[in-house]
């Protein structure tokens, strides 16, 4: 069974930082494309960012710039960093980990075989 956990998410003022973790149980990520995914209030799921096995980087628009993904395969995790947050930016932050080895767009949800049940970033100002 794929389990996924993301942690970290919290209370920030607006141009602080986080730092979220998604940490995967019973199979690794090595060879998957992972994604992170966030849905605020009244707004459907939207991508944010995605890594390859190979360590291709994919950020939606709305976020470059601020934010980075990168991975640890020796912990087999995956770190969004989270800079220059804006109010815009909360909602519910998901990670998931790709269906296949050889997955489609990493934008699209139905990429994604396995979600993690998610952490709140709440940004003020």
């Amino acid at each position: 069974q794929v389990q996924l956990v993301e942690s970290g998410g919290g209370l920030v003022q607006a141009g602080g930082s986080l730092r979220l973790s998604c940490a995967a149980s019973g199979r690794t990520f090595s060879g998957y494309t992972v994604g992170w995914f966030r849905q605020a209030p009244g707004k459907e799921r939207e991508f944010v960012a995605a890594i390859r096995s190979s360590g291709l980087i994919y950020y939606a628009d709305a976020v470059k710039g601020r934010f980075t993904v990168s991975r640890d395969n020796d912990r087999n995790t995956v770190s969004l960093q989270m800079n220059s947050l804006k109010p815009d930016d909360t909602a519910v932050y998901y990670c998931a980990r790709s269906r296949s080895f050889y997955p489609g767009s990493p934008q699209l949800q139905d990429t994604y075989a396995y979600w993690g049940q998610g952490t709140q970033v709440t940004v003020s100002s």
